[in-house]
């Protein structure tokens, strides 16, 4: 199973949850590529089982600029086999609380093999850990079992 995070990190609060997130899947004996989103080959999507996508959110909810050609890379290519899931970081202050985990949970749920979304306020807390281990967890689990219908 090949596994890639693909992330953005403004204040360093998203990138902290990639950190946990790498931890946690290391305790399942996976190791996922990690890439900033300005280091991901976009080309390279449908070379992954699975795709999980870090972002924090900008301005009322929106996506970040950075983040756009990775959004329309999964809205042009043919990524349906691939399992992605969506986490990213917010502050609850504003109306539309991690806004750009919902822009693209809808949007892979429409085209990918959607498996899972997180939301965290600001940075990650230790309270937030047992979540990013069921988000792992749901992740490896849709990961197998796709595995095993496609024998």
């Amino acid at each position: 199973m090949k596994i890639a995070i693909v992330y953005s990190s403004k204040t360093g609060n998203t990138e902290e949850l990639v950190n946990i997130l790498c931890q946690l899947f290391l305790l399942h004996d996976k190791k996922p590529d990690v890439y900033k989103i300005e280091d991901f080959p976009l080309q390279s999507l449908q070379t992954y089982d699975g795709i999980i996508i870090g972002t924090y959110t900008w301005g009322d909810g929106d996506i970040p600029v950075e983040m756009l050609p990775l959004y329309e890379a999964f809205e042009h290519q043919d990524v349906k086999r691939i399992i992605t899931g969506v986490f990213g970081t917010g502050d609850r202050f504003y109306p539309n609380f991690c806004g750009a985990v919902d822009e693209f949970r809808d949007m892979l749920f429409v085209r990918t093999n959607l498996a899972v979304t997180l939301k965290v306020e600001l940075a990650p807390q230790s309270s937030d850990i047992k979540n990013c281990g069921k988000f792992v967890e749901l992740f490896l689990t849709r990961l197998r079992n796709c595995d095993l219908v496609m024998i």
